[in-house]
């Protein structure tokens, strides 16, 4: 049975070796420029990028380049030189939203294999086959398609692979089709400037046309998101898209997102994808962890449920995040040593996130211990010292003096608290 592939976010260097560490089979990256991520201000430059491509395959782990942007005439010959790039870097695949750069990147990159984007709104079986024939060799389901339709798209066209989103942000426009951010800031969304106007708490007017009055219509008193969605959560799922043998990879957004999300969201789906082919599934356990990190509510968006069959889509009170922990640590390469994330004080009880499939032992010293405790691994400190002997009172985020651990921990183990 060929399994199930897990693709993760690579917002940087650092959160690809955590995607890698915590079960990602396969991640998705750009080069800045012709990246719908731009403007994030932490992808790669080539030279960064060729040596995270490596990193990565060195480890059995494909890298999926983001070429979705729109480009216009003016860039033509950029984007061509930027497909060269990639092809000399030697990425597995380029993610692509438009016919004219497919044609390109078959042209100037045969060997690479074509994904394409989201953005491009494949939804049925006609546009399946049509760029399957143009030579795609998978397609990224548009976010409104449903799991039935994807069944028919893949018993239509065997061949062609089928990636589907099962986590993270949800743009409120078609596909990402967005001109908001244009309208108000002057920047393209689909050139990778998005300033997530949805975000954003609007106060609505109604307007009499004979006098000009302006009538505000006010819910909360700071506006109201009427543009925000919850995000997409579809872990408890995992073992119905398995069964139903149309998709090939299932996608977690979240590039701009923190590392701490990108481990465990990871390391959630990883969880319910082996404990499914390994017969014992358990949703609750990878939803527990899934709620540990900052969300905006979850929806379960439409590949499962039509969102109007449930109407809790929308989040319309705040755009800020929930998430039950907060991050206190994340250990060193050095594994003896971790950076400060959060407010630490001795006798603290920490837990401990491990990268997927490591193991660790207790122990106990002057420094502090490490223990196992209700299912769970958890470190308490006697006493914080930094690496180079002093004691402090407490560590806040801010310093960035590394502090030593009791015993060693494996390189990038999240450590967290529950906020009281």
């Amino acid at each position: 049975m060929k399994k199930i592939e897990l693709l993760s976010p690579a917002g940087d260097f650092e959160k690809l070796k955590i995607a890698i560490e915590y079960g990602a089979d396969a991640l998705y990256a750009g080069v800045s420029h012709f990246s719908l991520r731009c403007h994030s201000g932490k992808e790669f430059n080539y030279e960064t990028f060729a040596e995270a491509v490596k990193y990565a395959h060195q480890r059995g782990v494909k890298i999926y380049a983001t070429v979705n942007g729109f480009p216009f005439n003016n860039q033509i010959k950029l984007v061509k030189n930027h497909i060269k790039k990639l092809a000399e870097i030697g990425v597995d695949a380029m993610i692509i939203s438009t016919l004219g750069v497919i044609r390109e990147a078959k042209e100037l990159a045969p060997d690479v294999d074509i994904h394409l984007s989201t953005q491009a709104n494949a939804l049925n079986v006609l546009d399946a086959k049509a760029y399957y024939e143009y030579g795609v060799s998978r397609i990224i389901s548009a976010r409104e398609t449903s799991l039935k339709d994807l069944k028919e798209i893949k018993n239509a066209v065997p061949e062609l692979e089928i990636e589907a989103f099962v986590h993270g942000a949800m743009c409120f426009a078609y596909s990402g089709r967005c001109l908001i951010s244009s309208l108000q800031f002057g920047r393209n969304a689909n050139k990778g400037s998005c300033a997530n106007d949805c975000r954003y708490p609007y106060i609505l007017y109604a307007e009499n046309p004979e006098t000009g009055t302006l009538l505000k219509l006010e819910e909360y008193s700071d506006g109201t998101y009427i543009m925000n969605s919850k995000d997409l959560n579809l872990i408890k799922y995992v073992d119905k898209i398995l069964e139903s043998g149309a998709v090939d990879s299932i996608k977690i957004e979240g590039r701009t997102k923190a590392p701490y999300y990108t481990g465990v969201v990871t390391k959630a789906y990883r969880m319910a994808i082996d404990d499914y082919y390994n017969g014992n599934f358990d949703a609750k356990k990878y939803e527990d962890e899934i709620l540990t990190t900052k969300n905006r509510g979850f929806t379960e968006g439409y590949l499962v449920n039509r969102p109007y069959e449930k109407g809790n889509t929308q989040n319309l009170e705040t755009s800020l995040t929930n998430g039950n922990y907060q991050v206190s640590g994340i250990v060193n390469p050095d594994r003896k040593t971790f950076m400060c994330k959060y407010k630490t004080l001795p006798n603290d009880e920490i837990e401990i996130v491990l990268p997927y499939g490591k193991n660790i032992k207790e122990c106990e010293n002057e420094i502090g211990k490490i223990y196992f405790e209700n299912g769970k691994w958890k470190l308490k400190l006697s006493k914080i010292v930094t690496e180079n002997g002093k004691e402090l009172e407490s560590v806040h985020s801010g310093n960035l003096n590394p502090i030593q651990l009791p015993c060693e921990l494996p390189y990038l183990t999240f450590l967290r608290k529950k906020e009281q």
